[in-house]
């Protein structure tokens, strides 16, 4: 993902934060977010740093709230931003494209993911395919004694020792790439100010693709 702060703008934009009102950690992270409308999520190793600079640079002051701790804008910290301002401003509408450009990201990663389902699915249908087309086993000779019939399950074949054993195996995979496809659209959708456009674009994929997963297993 591109980087959404150049070289000395977040901690400038901290200052921002807490001009508005003092706030803890936690708080100011919150706030980064809400301004990026979700797309951008600091870390807490980004921000405690910075505004452990900025106590040590006199322009923030931290006080004890309970367990945690509270940061405050000080009068010279202050007296910087408003030296700034032009910085600042400047640095606001370059947040406003970075929310369009993240945004675009996120949605062309959702895409990108639903892309590779299809392929996912359309190469397990063609294997599926193939593998009922197969030549059937020779059909024993009217002497050969007949072989017992195969239990059944649902209408279908049990499937035998080494078959059960590839079975297994198969829908093993399934399950951890349903798995790893649930959590990456969870995170690509929950992250991004997607609209309620995009959101039903996304379902509509989703219901889509349930549908074809089961006409494949069906037959």
């Amino acid at each position: 993902m591109s980087p959404v702060f150049a070289h000395g703008a977040l901690r400038l934009y901290l200052l921002a934060l807490l001009a508005e009102s003092p706030m803890h950690g936690y708080e100011v992270m919150q706030a980064l977010e809400r301004r990026f409308g979700g797309t951008y999520q600091p870390s807490a190793g980004t921000i405690y740093p910075r505004l452990s600079r900025l106590e040590e640079e006199g322009l923030v002051a931290k006080h004890a709230d309970g367990r945690r701790t509270r940061y405050e804008i000080t009068d010279a910290g202050r007296a910087h931003l408003a030296d700034r301002q032009g910085e600042l401003d400047a640095l606001e509408s370059e947040i406003g494209d970075s929310v369009r450009r993240l945004a675009d990201e996120v949605r062309g990663g959702v895409r990108d993911a639903m892309r590779t389902l299809r392929a996912d699915l359309a190469a397990a249908e063609r294997e599926a395919r193939s593998s009922r087309t197969a030549a059937p086993s020779p059909s024993p000779s009217n002497d050969a004694e007949p072989e017992p019939a195969s239990s059944t399950t649902h209408g279908r074949s049990e499937p035998r020792g080494e078959d059960r054993a590839e079975l297994r195996a198969a829908v093993h995979e399934v399950d951890l790439a349903a798995t790893r496809l649930r959590a990456e659209v969870r995170t690509l959708v929950r992250g991004a100010s997607v609209t309620a456009a995009t959101a039903r674009e996304v379902l509509a994929e989703v219901d889509a693709t349930a549908a074809r997963i089961r006409a494949i297993v069906g037959r």
